[in-house]
């Protein structure tokens, strides 16, 4: 008995230690409580999968007072808000390409005539299908709208909707996410890697002995961030590849484009990763850090749920993350075919995010670890 005591009072005494040792580091402290508080706010708010905010176009053709009337109740649910009033066809092309509207209505000339004469009035609903879940849900609202108007009509004079997804006929999850994982996949080991690699020479003792070659700070960050670069675009590439020939999922857009795209987000996820790696005294550190930051990244890069459903705080948020320009590059290159002028401004934060975060990890090289 006496042993067994003797064992229970021991290892309570390390449990004791060890919560003390965890509590008493301030950056423990931090370890332990924000990346919960942080992820669960940001599940809570970015990750929903609720249509709160589906912005519109109207071509309305027929002007009478059976189209005024139901898009007076589209509008009534306070989750459709129309953009934009067309005037002819030709404009709805410019509105779904942008992202400007996620539905485009439309109500030929002769709706209201069809009503009249009591036959089968269609009217046209053209989705973005590059979301595939969202788009599927406003179609599904409008679906609901639109029953519930043909009820107060009466059997004798239905409205039918004719539905068409762009750049996603069937509604397929697999079209929407799969071109998303060439950057979402990548950015996870390529930030890994990048984070690791002045960490690990830093425990190891090895970069102090870097730091006093003739290198300058700009060649040793070319040496440390040009590897992590080539094998995020290798795995890339891997993931490209298995999308476009083993899921056959088309590629309408232009190769040099995706790959243009692929660099510029990855030389920026890549800075990323040197400045935490930079300031990380040890690998576990660099893990920690790294860790921390991936799950914000992926909540607020659209992958899953469309930045415009987050709250406006988030959305502004998400101007400092790489990935979701990232992904929206590649989906759009990717499913739409668009080109460079329709992507230019995806460029800017990218280019942004690399102009600051590769400098930053130049001078914390020169300064922090010498």
């Amino acid at each position: 008995m006496q042993a067994i005591a003797l064992y229970i009072t021991q290892t309570i005494a390390l449990i004791r230690k060890e919560m003390l040792a965890l509590l008493k580091d301030p950056s423990s402290r931090a370890l332990l409580l924000a990346p919960a508080l942080m992820q669960t706010l940001l599940f809570g708010y970015g990750a929903t999968y609720d249509l709160t905010y589906a912005p519109f176009s109207v071509l309305d053709q027929s002007r009478g007072a059976t189209s005024t009337e139901l898009l007076a109740r589209i509008e009534a649910t306070g989750i459709f808000a129309r953009v934009a009033t067309l005037d002819n066809a030709s404009q709805i092309a410019g509105q779904i390409d942008s992202g400007d509207s996620l539905l485009v209505v439309v109500f030929p000339p002769d709706f209201e005539s069809r009503l009249a004469a009591q036959t089968e009035a269609p009217m046209q609903v053209i989705l973005d299908g590059r979301n595939s879940a969202t788009s599927s849900a406003a179609a599904s609202q409008i679906a609901a709208i639109v029953g519930a108007y043909n009820q107060s009509l009466g059997a004798t004079s239905p409205i039918s909707i004719l539905r068409r997804a762009w750049f996603n006929p069937n509604y397929e999850s697999r079209w929407n996410l799969m071109p998303a994982m060439i950057a979402s996949l990548s950015m996870l080991q390529t930030l890994m890697l990048a984070a690791l690699s002045v960490a690990r020479e830093r425990e190891q003792g090895t970069f102090d002995q870097l730091l006093v070659t003739p290198l300058t700070p700009s060649q040793i960050l070319i040496g440390k961030a040009l590897p992590s670069i080539i094998i995020g675009l290798v795995q890339s590439t891997i993931i490209f590849l298995v999308i476009l020939f083993w899921f056959q999922i088309p590629m309408a857009g232009s190769v040099w484009l995706l790959y243009f795209g692929l660099v510029t987000f990855t030389i920026a996820a890549v800075g990323i990763g040197l400045s935490i790696s930079a300031v990380s005294l040890t690998m576990q550190q660099a893990m920690l850090y790294t860790f921390m930051l991936i799950m914000p990244l992926m909540l607020l890069s659209g992958l899953l749920t469309p930045v415009r459903n987050m709250p406006a705080i988030l959305q502004i948020a998400t101007y400092v993350n790489p990935l979701r320009f990232g992904i929206d590059t590649v989906r759009r290159v990717y499913l739409e075919g668009a080109t460079f002028a329709d992507v230019a401004t995806n460029f800017i934060p990218l280019l942004a995010v690399a102009a600051v975060t590769l400098p930053l990890s130049a001078w914390l090289f020169r300064n922090r670890l010498s």
